[in-house]
């Protein structure tokens, strides 16, 4: 039993109002930090083990606490010591969208997830000062990851100063378009990983601690082109234009045009997708976590399929393609 463990199990003897029954490792995540489920008199909770020299548990706090008031299902804190890194939560149960979704359920928990979405984009102020802004800075950093981490130390590219104008280029324009969208709260890491199904409030939604203030369609294209699971192109179309008629509704502003919608989250995908393959390299390299890598065939594959249809990604789709990164596969 590692220290960490040791010092959770003496703060659950504090915390907890009966003698805790057992202790089970429950999930961890791309980050540092871990969660355990525990049983006590016929009761369940979550343990939150996050590292205090790395993780700092505070803007899980403050931002669950805040979507809750906007009604949606998170968890709720029972306990926290801020200054070892530990949190006591409510159980949102083990029914991962991930693990459930299939052509049967799908339009059912979709409708699910994009009704809470839309109660999240409508209620949460956008003026807060809660969360931080999705700004220029943040978005260049994020796709950085993607020069940085995949195409330079894991692919081993040597880039040319033609190849690195494409991809400032791509950068700038994928910033630019995020920013020109109406700014609302967002998730940031909204899918199929972090949903949980529960039989009321269905979903259960976790790991929103890093949310900001940004593009109306972010978390959209999080949940509909999902980097762990696929859906038809036409499909996704339908579920995209469904939920910008259901804000519309909701009286958002600035969603006067159908198509611009979905220009905006056609590039809002690009710019996550280069992100997220950038950070499953990084977890590869850095953190010795080779689990994300047969995830990024099919993440690239959004940022191919998007950049081969408009004509001001063409550059960063010939790249792509002439450099063979849309062949590459993890080792097996």
């Amino acid at each position: 039993m590692s220290d960490r463990e040791h010092l959770m199990l003496e703060w659950l003897s504090t915390v907890l109002p009966m003698t805790l029954d057992r202790v089970a490792p429950a999930s961890s995540d791309a980050s540092f930090r871990r969660y355990f489920r525990v049983w006590y008199d016929d009761q369940t909770r979550i343990v939150m083990d996050a590292p205090p020299d790395k993780e700092d548990c505070r803007p899980f706090v403050a931002i669950g606490q805040a979507m809750r008031g906007l009604g949606l299902n998170v968890p709720e804190i029972v306990a926290s010591n801020f200054e070892q890194g530990l949190l006591l939560l409510s159980d949102l149960g083990s029914r991962q969208y991930l693990a459930e979704l299939d052509a049967s359920n799908v339009s059912v928990l979709y409708d699910d997830a994009l009704a809470a979405l839309a109660r999240l984009q409508s209620a949460g102020d956008p003026s807060s000062s809660l969360l931080p802004p999705y700004d220029m800075a943040l978005l260049h950093r994020e796709m950085e990851l993607f020069r940085d981490w995949f195409l330079e130390r894991l692919l081993g590219l040597e880039l040319r100063e033609d190849e690195h104008h494409v991809l400032d280029h791509a950068f700038a324009l994928l910033a630019n378009n995020a920013l020109e969208q109406p700014r609302v709260w967002v998730h940031r890491d909204y899918h199929s990983r972090n949903l949980m199904v529960t039989d009321s409030f269905n979903p259960g939604i976790l790991d929103f601690q890093d949310a900001v203030i940004g593009a109306v369609t972010y978390d959209l294209v999080s949940l509909l082109r999902d980097c762990y699971i696929a859906w038809p192109r036409e499909q996704v179309k339908c579920w995209v234009l469904d939920y910008w008629r259901r804000l519309r509704a909701l009286g958002m502003p600035g969603l006067d045009d159908a198509e611009q919608f979905l220009y905006w989250f056609d590039l809002m995908g690009v710019q996550r997708h280069l992100k997220a393959t950038g950070i499953f390299a990084r977890l590869n390299l850095r953190d010795g976590k080779a689990g994300y890598l047969p995830d990024i065939p099919r993440t690239l594959g959004y940022v191919l399929e998007v950049a081969g249809r408009y004509p001001e990604l063409r550059d960063l789709d010939q790249m792509l393609r002439t450099r063979q990164v849309d062949q590459w596969k993890p080792l097996s």
